[in-house]
């Protein structure tokens, strides 16, 4: 074996892309001394996505103080690859892990806007937004508020609207955005086809995971129901029906309408960021991983991303624990190599170095016997 990429996602709870990556690199190289091995460790867009592509690419991490999503002054990270792209966390600033209790109605995105701003500021003109860990339900109006656009209730007063008070907006003034926007390229992670509103809309899927009651969750969907009737309004194109608007409670909708963003398979754009394709030539095998491969790994996770770049390669999964039937690997033309096989899940977790490191290791030396 000539060439060897590794490209594994996180074990959630347990290890992160980059010590996944080197786990398996130790293994593949103590077998294959003189292997080349391309170390590429990915995310897909939820929390750690900065630092995983940082790590990949270069780059640097920098922080900035914001208001975290139940009102209060945090510190949040993102970071800035070496080629001067932004990679911003939505659970940085405004995730479900940045409040002290869940506040499904008052919640805002507005940290998220104070982040971009920041990166502004350090001339940054190329944004990947990674918008997985939301706490908000706000169609990403906080963050257009902390850009600058103006929010307008039906006295005429201003203010910054949340899920609860999106019913409240009369009209949207976007002459104040800040004019940088215009010159900057906005990547939307998203992996999700959600409409804005309506039974399979952001409200009613996802607000009751941020602690909406069903009286609750009824009153954010009519107020993203207002809000796409708004943007239609003020930009002319009906954003809230776009598959994907719905993604991140809404803020799919928010980020197309206020910064013209492309919404994109959160595998598909790291990859293409890490330069996956360009490294094809000439590799002979593609080994992978995640914490659990279910029927969902082949719908825009990592692995469904590799499985499209990856032709004739070979591709192998080097996972925690394996939820799809042979029938299913082999359709995909999967060879799977589990870290948890003999022991439970939760066995291998206590200890997933070792774990992972011995699946790797069979994973070598079969095919040191191909």
């Amino acid at each position: 074996m000539e060439k060897v990429i590794i490209a594994p996602d996180s074990f959630k709870g347990a290890l992160s892309s980059k010590q996944v990556a080197d786990i398996i690199a130790a293994e593949a190289g103590a077998a294959f001394p003189g292997c080349n091995i391309i170390k590429m460790p990915v995310a897909d867009g939820g929390e750690g996505s900065a630092d995983t592509i940082i790590s990949t690419l270069g780059g640097s991490m920098y922080s900035a103080q914001v208001i975290s999503p139940d009102d209060r002054s945090i510190e949040a990270a993102y970071g800035i690859t070496a080629n001067g792209t932004a990679i911003i966390e939505m659970a940085q600033s405004s995730g479900l892990t940045k409040q002290k209790k869940l506040h499904p109605m008052t919640s805002s995105t507005f940290g998220f806007g104070q982040l971009i701003l920041d990166a502004l500021r350090r001339g940054a003109e190329d944004f990947i937004l990674c918008i997985g860990g939301s706490a908000t339900t706000d169609g990403g109006c906080g963050m257009a508020a902390a850009l600058g656009v103006r929010f307008i209730d039906g006295q005429g007063g201003t203010f910054v609207p949340c899920g609860g008070t999106l019913g409240k907006v009369e009209r949207i003034d976007a002459s104040g955005a800040d004019r940088r926007i215009q010159d900057c390229k906005f990547t939307v992670m998203c992996d999700v086809d959600n409409p804005l509103f309506g039974l399979n809309g952001a409200a009613y899927i996802y607000g009751p995971q941020k602690g909406a009651n069903p009286r609750q969750v009824l009153r954010l969907d009519q107020g993203l129901c207002h809000l796409g009737v708004l943007l239609f309004d003020h930009f002319g194109a009906d954003y809230a029906n776009i598959p994907g608007a719905g993604a991140g409670a809404g803020l799919g909708a928010g980020f197309m309408a206020f910064l013209g963003a492309e919404l994109r398979s959160g595998s598909e754009a790291i990859l293409d960021l890490c330069g996956f394709k360009d490294q094809l030539a000439g590799t002979g095998l593609i080994i992978t991983g995640e914490g659990k491969l279910d029927s969902q790994s082949f719908s825009g996770k990592v692995l469904s991303g590799i499985l499209r770049d990856a032709g004739d390669i070979p591709v192998w999964s080097v996972c925690g624990v394996c939820e799809c039937d042979e029938d299913t690997l082999k359709k995909h033309g999967i060879t799977v190599f589990e870290a948890s096989e003999g022991i439970t899940a939760e066995e291998s977790m206590a200890d997933p170095e070792r774990y992972l490191a011995a699946a790797a290791r069979k994973a070598m030396l079969s095919l040191g016997n191909l």
